[in-house]
């Protein structure tokens, strides 16, 4: 469910700056923003597809947790122009990085456990 509603959202975010904030913010807040809503679809796609493993439970959390910080600062760094904002955003990313490197072991944990 979080990764439909990462996606969705991530579609009207993305209508948003391409039709209302297009002649609102400057191109470089636009590009700041465009990438939080990239961002964001990736790793919604990305837990859609996680959604189809059960063994799947430490991974998904951190990268959902990771895709509201990183994305969630660069659309409050663009909107605001509050430079400061853009620190938050590794942290963000750093806990994407966490998510998808236990989902790598996850799944080596689980072609480990289906060998005879």
């Amino acid at each position: 469910m979080s990764g439909a509603l990462l996606a969705g959202t991530a579609v009207a975010f993305g209508a948003f700056g391409a039709h209302a904030l297009k002649s609102a913010i400057s191109p470089e807040n636009l590009a700041v923003f465009e990438t939080g809503v990239r961002y964001q679809m990736y790793h919604g796609l990305g837990l859609l597809v996680l959604g189809a493993y059960p063994q799947q439970r430490r991974g998904p959390i951190w990268l959902l947790s990771g895709t509201l910080i990183f994305s969630g600062s660069l659309y409050a760094l663009a909107l605001s122009d509050v430079k400061v904002l853009g620190a938050i955003t590794p942290i963000g990313g750093v806990l994407q990085l966490v998510g998808w490197g236990l989902v790598a072991l996850d799944f080596r944990r689980e072609v480990r456990k289906s060998r005879p």
